[in-house]
């Protein structure tokens, strides 16, 4: 096997070549239906063990250099139609695992991406620790907000992090738990598998 690029971090049935990690941008990209920013590329592949970290951030700056996506001015990436071409070469040239592991990659950046675009979380410093208030928007209106105390950064991150992870579930949650609905509640843990 060729291997031209760095590996570490990468799981057996990753992938270790620039062209290959190439062709799984594309993929991933034109597998979801908008745009998708930088950083949410460079963790969910590595964060699979697809490829290494660095490696993306190589073959992402490589493809935007050859016209095979598109920044915008939010640091956004779309594929252009020479990406999708790249894209459809994915059935022949890529494990049938990576293809799998890049699917699931994809639809988890589509899921995070409408979190991030129809919720929010505002964090503000207190004198002993930050205030972290999450928003749950129906779309064009706000069904619901929460604040919780985090006595430091990374406790508010964690809690950012969890609550763009599953808004709707925590909506359903509370909303349960305020309403008494019991039912509500566990036909959301029968979806979850738990």
């Amino acid at each position: 096997m060729d291997t031209n690029a760095f590996t570490g971090g990468v799981e057996p049935g990753g992938l270790w070549n620039q062209n290959d990690i190439r062709i799984l941008l594309c993929y991933i990209l034109c597998s979801v239906s908008g745009p998708v920013s930088s950083g949410s590329l460079s963790l969910i592949v590595p964060e699979k063990a697809l490829a290494n970290y660095f490696e993306v951030g190589d073959a992402l700056a490589a493809l935007l250099r050859q016209g095979n996506v598109r920044q915008d001015e939010e640091d956004l990436y779309t594929v252009t139609p020479a990406g999708r071409e790249i894209a459809q070469s994915l059935d022949a040239t890529l494990p049938l695992s990576v293809r799998d592991k890049a699917l699931e990659a994809a639809l988890r950046l589509m899921a995070d991406s409408k979190a991030r675009r129809e919720n929010r979380v505002e964090m503000e410093e207190q004198e002993t620790g930050l205030r972290v208030t999450c928003h749950i928007s129906g779309g064009e209106m706000e069904l619901m907000s929460i604040s919780l105390y985090a006595p430091d950064k990374g406790q508010a991150k964690l809690i950012e992090q969890n609550f763009y992870r599953d808004p709707e579930g925590i909506y359903k949650l509370l909303l349960s738990a305020l309403t008494g609905d019991k039912d509500y509640a566990r036909s959301y843990f029968e979806e979850q598998g738990g």
